[in-house]
């Protein structure tokens, strides 16, 4: 990119690396670990372009540099050289968005542009919130090229503002040394807290200067839709609920009452809002609307007093690291248990695990296994992943995923 940081040394920096990491990186795999290093002919400067040789003298990859952080090198490409200039970023930008333009009726004005490494911008996602573009960064490589991306995304995506959101580990890094923080408006003005945008018809309002993710979790637009065609005449909690897209989806389809259960009043607050932008829909507008504020993990303790047509579980993340993935699992096993014993007969939970730490395959067994423990019958639905704008390309990349029982 036009924008690499200069430096004094003009060789180009340069890796050799172990074994393993040689036959990762020719299977495609976009990231290089510092420990798998062996030979490193200079320092190198944060977001710099790296090249890796075999150690038979083989070009394997290039990709961008990282002194801070374990994953040390992010591949922008791989068993052949290429030349990576501005007119490559370019074609790179214009392939996510082909890639997406099928998926988008005029009704959703917001989704993901870029996707991370599986759209080939490692360690960054794009989101669109109608004329809003919102940046989030999980690696400081990219915060010497910001400038350089601002006026690249804003010129080529026609909008009329971008937001810079930041991972938590880099916020320092980003304040100290780039005079950016969570939250920076780097093209535009307006107001920011309150976002206007459709998603299949419906209305929706996004903090993307503090909100969750980007501002809404864009991620579940597809399972909000498979909600909506099941809710037809049910009850339905929400647990988690946090600014109420399920439960909106499942009031439009037919649902006649949604309860919405969060621990933050301003997330509550925010569903709140939701519902009333869509009041004008007839469904909407006859569904019975509750919220509760409780911690859904002390609330599920408690005996049960009511029980529901359709239960949607889809807690924040349980398991961020390695070392929090075992209480996870125990986690979710009692989560599960507990919500449970809040669906009738003949009713419908859906479970969702937003944990990249949890496998697909572990999650949904422990799912199935705890409503085999229920002794009810009950039928698979369906087993879905990411929405269709979050491609996961790699093994690291997969956290979504959602299972749909029958009771």
């Amino acid at each position: 990119m036009d924008g690499e940081p200069k430096r004094k040394d003009s060789r180009r920096l340069r890796f050799r690396v172990s074994r393993s990491a040689e036959r990762a990186l020719s299977r495609g795999h976009p990231w290089l670990y510092v420990d798998r290093i062996r030979d490193q002919n200079r320092e190198g400067t944060l977001g710099e372009l790296a090249v890796v040789y075999s150690q038979d003298n083989r070009f394997l990859a290039a990709g961008l540099y990282d002194p801070f952080s374990r994953i040390r090198m992010r591949v922008l490409a791989a068993g052949k050289a290429e030349q990576i200039d501005e007119a490559w970023w370019r074609a790179r930008l214009q392939a996510a968005l082909a890639r997406r333009q099928p998926l988008f009726a005029s009704d959703t004005t917001a989704y993901r542009l870029i996707n991370g490494e599986s759209d080939g911008f490692p360690g960054l996602v794009l989101d669109r919130y109608d004329k809003t573009l919102v940046l989030k960064i999980y690696t400081g490589i990219w915060l010497p090229q910001l400038p350089v991306l601002n006026e690249m995304f804003v010129q080529e995506l026609g909008a009329e503002a971008m937001v810079l959101r930041l991972s938590r580990n880099i916020q320092e890094l980003a304040q100290s040394d780039f005079n950016y923080r969570d939250g920076s408006v780097l093209t535009g003005r307006g107001d920011f807290e309150s976002i206007l945008f459709m998603e299949n018809g419906l209305r929706f309002e996004a903090n993307v200067l503090l909100g969750q993710k980007t501002g809404f979790f864009l991620d579940q637009r597809d399972n909000r839709g498979r909600i909506e065609t099941l809710a037809q005449g049910r009850s339905v909690l929400n647990l988690f609920s946090f600014s109420g897209g399920f439960s909106l989806y499942a009031a439009r389809g037919g649902a006649s009452e949604v309860v919405n259960l969060d621990i933050s009043q301003h997330a509550l607050s925010a569903a709140e809002k939701n519902y009333a932008l869509n009041r004008d829909h007839p469904s909407v507008s006859s569904c019975r609307y509750h919220a509760v504020q409780a911690d859904a993990f002390e609330w599920l303790r408690e005996p049960v007093d009511r029980c529901f047509d359709c239960v949607l579980l889809d807690p924040p993340a349980l398991a961020k690291n390695k070392q929090e993935r075992d209480a996870a699992l125990r986690a979710y096993e009692s989560l599960n248990a507990a919500a449970l014993r809040r669906l009738k007969p003949g009713g419908i939970f859906i479970s969702a695990s937003c944990s990249a730490q949890v496998k697909d395959e572990e999650f949904f067994e422990i799912v199935t296994r705890v409503a085999q423990q229920s002794g009810n019958r009950y039928r698979d639905i369906m087993r879905t992943g990411h929405a269709e704008d979050h491609p996961a390309s790699f093994r690291e990349a997969h956290y979504l995923k959602a299972i749909f029982l029958e009771f």
